[in-house]
């Protein structure tokens, strides 16, 4: 267990929200049952003055409390052994493991296992396993390999497997040939429009944004897909163009824009754990490592934040240093600090 100091407000917030990304960070012990609980528990919330936090499952046992039998909070170290072992196993495995295979490793139910992997990571193990072979191809093009060797390499039985995937949705973004030659055939519109956060270029594929940024242009759009056919967005475009600008403007409201983005299965499983992080909430680098099950992970964290390109709708500047300070930003400290103030309000 994170043996990380929180403060007593922040963890009594986090209590009453069940925030599961506070869950190995301290327990809470409830004087007036005798038991400590996980800050997620699901059982009903204690009164303020019958609650006291401890940082470590044994300090509450040393008090005298017992665990709860409901959340299971001497179980969050186990827990993430058993997703580092999962993700060690997938990692290491010519094809993905089943998961029952992957419970009778960790000594859990495949439905229990399922739960918390996908709980500290935001992907089903099978997800993830897709999301390694993906970034397996990718890595085989970027060597020089063939599409056809990069597939089979990366532990697809045909290649059709690999296909039947992306039509699934299951996707790496632009098809591997496309990828290896900088978006050939792919087109990308885009356009620029004024913000109260200053000049904001949006592009996008046909499934989706790949990427939003401010204060740049056509430079570096083309510095990031080299080979695509650039246009400038038609009514289409339009529709969608106003929708992100809306999100912008209005942090908050519920909305499904479509993205087209593409990373690494540890950066794939970061952008997925940003997109978690509430309006008007920040979250720590270690915060970000812990909750994808690599605690140790901080500055690879730092490194998959700045490697996204679609800023806001992936909100990288929800992170923040552990001190509190605000850290870098691509577009610079006063747009991080501003969209911030705009989610608090």
């Amino acid at each position: 267990m994170n043996h990380q100091i929180v403060d007593n407000v922040q963890a009594w917030t986090a209590v009453q929200a069940r925030d599961r990304s506070f869950d190995g960070k301290f327990v809470t012990g409830v004087l007036s049952t005798g038991i400590y609980c996980r800050p997620s528990c699901a059982a009903r919330h204690p009164k303020r003055e019958n609650v006291r936090f401890f940082t470590t499952a044994e300090q509450a046992e040393a008090a005298g409390l017992r665990a709860c039998l409901r959340c299971l909070p001497n179980d969050v170290a186990r827990d993430e052994a058993a997703v580092k072992t999962v993700i060690d196993a997938i990692r290491m495995a010519e094809s993905a493991p089943a998961l029952a295979a992957l419970g009778e490793l960790t000594s859990y139910s495949p439905t229990h296992l399922q739960r918390i992997f996908k709980r500290e990571t935001g992907l089903s193990p099978a997800a993830y396993a897709r999301a390694v072979r993906r970034e397996r191809v990718r890595d085989a093009l970027d060597s020089g390999a063939s599409v056809t060797e990069a597939i089979y390499d990366a532990g697809y039985g045909s290649a059709s497997r690999f296909y039947e995937e992306q039509k699934k949705g299951q996707k790496m973004g632009m098809k591997p040939g496309v990828w290896k030659n900088g978006g050939a055939g792919v087109t990308v519109r885009w356009a620029i429009v004024e913000t109260s956060l200053g000049a904001m270029m949006v592009a996008a594929t046909d499934k989706g944004i790949c990427c939003l940024s401010f204060n740049e242009g056509e430079e570096e759009l083309r510095d990031r897909f080299p080979k695509a056919d650039l246009r400038a967005g038609g009514d289409a475009f339009a529709k969608l163009l106003a929708q992100v600008v809306a999100q912008v403007e209005t942090p908050g409201r519920p909305h499904n824009i479509p993205l087209d983005v593409q990373g690494t299965a540890f950066q794939e499983a970061v952008w997925q754990e940003l997109r978690k992080i509430p309006e008007g909430e920040t979250r720590s680098y270690a915060d970000i490592a812990m909750a994808i099950g690599k605690p140790k992970a901080v500055r690879a964290v730092g490194s998959a934040n700045g490697a996204n390109h679609v800023a806001v709708l992936i909100p990288c500047h929800r992170v923040v240093r552990s001190d509190g300070t605000m850290g870098g930003y691509a577009y610079g400290l006063e747009i991080k600090t501003r969209l911030l103030e705009k989610e608090a309000k």
